[in-house]
């Protein structure tokens, strides 16, 4: 019989797997060294960190519609001519309006963003009355409903205010896939040796 040490030791394929993840460590604390900076960054200036993805968004618009341009006269990619050609002036046009004026697309996505939340909280509400009957604790579901909805309308109102949050809430994310980028990293060197 095994032992449970032996039990739990990895085979020949697991071992090399985790020595390679263990060589590539240093990678993942790159990684998050460069999202806690971006992450510190964004909590200082939200909205340039907005404007900032707003523009890489528009960049990559941008690349897909000179791809789609090249694949309709190449042509063989299984999708008519006339849609190709509508998805390659699309991906041409939101990537030129984004880069002219990244600030305009930012306030359009948070309105989307806006409603989104006010579509969200109300599908809340509705699902806690429904269901009452049968949880406990369905007031929290309203409550968060009503939160969402607040904040839906106080984005479309407000919507440079919603491009801070918005701002704020990337760093705050940025800054914990950092943190446990960072953290992975430093595991995982222990197996580069193994």
């Amino acid at each position: 019989m095994y032992g449970d040490s032996d039990r739990n030791a990895p085979g020949p394929l697991q071992s090399g797997l985790l020595q390679q993840l263990g060589r590539s460590a240093w990678l993942f604390v790159v990684y998050g060294l460069v999202a806690i900076v971006f992450g510190i960054l964004a909590v200082m200036k939200p909205a340039a960190a907005v404007i900032a993805l707003t523009w890489l968004f528009g960049i990559m618009a941008l690349v897909e519609g000179i791809f789609a341009v090249i694949a309709l006269f190449r042509g063989g990619e299984g999708v008519s001519r006339g849609w190709q050609a509508l998805y390659a002036l699309a991906s041409l046009g939101v990537g030129v309006l984004t880069l002219v004026n990244p600030v305009a697309t930012a306030s359009v996505l948070v309105f989307f963003l806006a409603a989104w939340l006010i579509v969200g909280g109300l599908y809340r509400i509705v699902f806690a009355i429904r269901v009452r009957k049968a949880i406990s604790g369905e007031w929290m579901l309203v409550l968060s409903g009503l939160l969402a909805i607040v904040l839906g309308v106080l984005f479309a109102m407000h919507p440079l205010a919603g491009i801070m949050a918005t701002g704020l809430w990337i760093g705050i994310g940025a800054l914990l896939y950092g943190a446990v980028q960072v953290f992975a990293g430093l595991k995982l060197r222990k197996f580069a040796a193994t």
